[in-house]
């Protein structure tokens, strides 16, 4: 508690003024998450890539390419982990392109003047880009489940494989806290991101399988992506996974636990690298 004194004659008064104290670190986030949520509710375009897009995506794979991909299983039951794997690894775009239009911006400077911790700017910024991206996976769900795709082990698989969904998307925002925080453009984000996750996303057990890829290296390379853990860890669980090769790439053969393990690793390597180039670029 302060106080402020006042003279009034011979007497003297102190007014007290309570201390205020920096919400915590929770309330922080949410403040965070929600100010970026207002964004979206007031710029409805920002929804077009987990809208028009998924459904867009779907249908172009499922139709167009369907036919002619051999997956040893239903096609659009094997593609639909698939794609909304790639939709959460691209997540990463939306939490880089952001972060880099707030430094761009001033924001941040506004809010370094704040009693707030910056560690909250990055955990809301992709919380928020989680959420954005959950809605693209909803819909491709309902469009999926409108051309044929069914799961089938259950409720509880499930709900775990959107969890590991969830859990490998949360690793991928903090690639795009790095390039956030290092590119100086919007136009640079776009640029290294995409020459770098968009191959990340097809060499991998997604859209093709990886034991049909040659030479023996681009396999080894594919099998060994924790996006094919990711993907193969959901047709698992939801009854859409073909036969497994004996001679796969170890993830394969423990894809869930892989998906845990990678996810882990990523966010352990990436976190500290993240935060120390959002700390650089907000203090030079």
């Amino acid at each position: 508690m302060t106080g402020t004194t006042v003279h009034s004659g011979t007497e003297t008064l102190v007014a007290a003024r309570p201390t205020i104290e920096p919400p915590g670190l929770w309330k922080q986030v949410r403040v965070h998450v929600w100010r970026n949520l207002k964004h979206m509710r007031r710029m409805p375009e920002m929804l077009a890539d987990v809208t028009f897009q998924p459904i867009m995506f779907v249908v172009l794979f499922a139709y167009v390419f369907g036919g002619s991909i051999n997956a040893g299983v239903n096609y659009r039951e094997w593609l639909l982990p698939g794609i909304m794997t790639q939709t959460m690894a691209f997540s990463c775009f939306i939490v880089a392109i952001g972060l880099t239009n707030d430094l761009n911006k001033g924001i941040v400077d506004r809010f370094r003047s704040l009693p707030i911790s910056r560690a909250s700017v990055l955990i809301g910024r992709s919380i928020y880009s989680l959420i954005h991206s959950s809605i693209g996976v909803l819909v491709m769900s309902v469009t999926g489940l409108l051309i044929g795709w069914r799961v089938r082990n259950g409720w509880w698989d499930a709900a775990l494989g959107f969890a590991l969904l969830l859990l490998f998307g949360f690793a991928m925002m903090w690639i795009g806290i790095v390039a956030g925080s290092a590119l100086k453009s919007v136009e640079a984000v776009q640029g290294v991101m995409f020459t770098a996750i968009f191959p990340l996303t097809f060499l991998a057990d997604t859209f093709a399988p990886a034991a049909n890829m040659s030479p023996t290296w681009l396999r080894t390379i594919a099998e060994w992506n924790p996006i094919s853990s990711v993907v193969r860890a959901m047709r698992e669980l939801w009854g859409n996974a073909q036969p497994l090769a004996p001679d796969s790439a170890l993830p394969l053969h423990h894809p869930i636990l892989a998906t845990v393990i990678w996810s882990i690793l990523l966010t352990a390597v990436l976190a500290p690298l993240s935060i120390r180039a959002f700390n650089k670029r907000t203090t030079d």
